[in-house]
């Protein structure tokens, strides 16, 4: 009987989290902030926060003037409020989301990481994908998430939506 209460109490807490919007979620949180789509999405894909800890967009906010080969200096108040979004919806704040939380867990604590294709969670699930399928121009590099994942801007890099350019759909059986 205490087993049967509690499993029910279990099931009603979660069917209510779920209710607020506090239930799992598979992806990462989309990008919700339109000055940081805007500035960061110019020069590349506006990379979701979930998809590194807040001590990586620290680390990457506070060296734009050698953002990957590149000056992508911004005003101070700009670079703040940019960092300001990107910590507060940083991988370790969102739990509820799979996605986010498996890339947290496989960064060490004391590693840095200033892209998401340098954590263990990244390189493990692009593993089988071949050199020249990554290399090509319609992908260039992994770090064109849009390339292969058709709903990458959503925050969703689900199995099922990814399209590799000169392949197809991708069927990791």
């Amino acid at each position: 009987m205490k087993k049967l209460i509690l499993l029910s109490l279990l099931v009603a807490g979660s069917l209510y989290a779920s209710s607020l919007g506090f239930g799992e979620r598979r992806g990462v949180a989309p990008v919700t902030d339109k000055f940081y789509e805007k500035e960061c999405g110019s020069c590349h894909f506006a990379f979701q926060p979930g998809l590194l800890p807040s001590r990586s967009w620290k680390k990457v906010m506070g060296d734009l003037e050698n953002h990957f080969d590149t000056d992508a200096s911004l005003e101070l108040e700009d670079n703040k409020k940019i960092l300001r979004y990107l910590v507060n919806n940083s991988a370790e704040k969102f739990t509820n989301y799979k996605r986010s939380r498996k890339i947290n867990n496989s960064i060490y604590r004391d590693e840095i990481p200033i892209a998401v294709t340098d954590t263990r969670y990244f390189i493990d699930k692009h593993r089988d994908i071949r050199k020249r399928l990554i290399t090509q121009k319609e992908v260039g590099s992994l770090s064109n998430c849009m390339a292969c994942h058709t709903t990458a801007d959503r925050g969703s890099y689900s199995e099922r939506d990814i399209n590799i350019p000169n392949y197809g759909k991708w069927n990791d059986d």
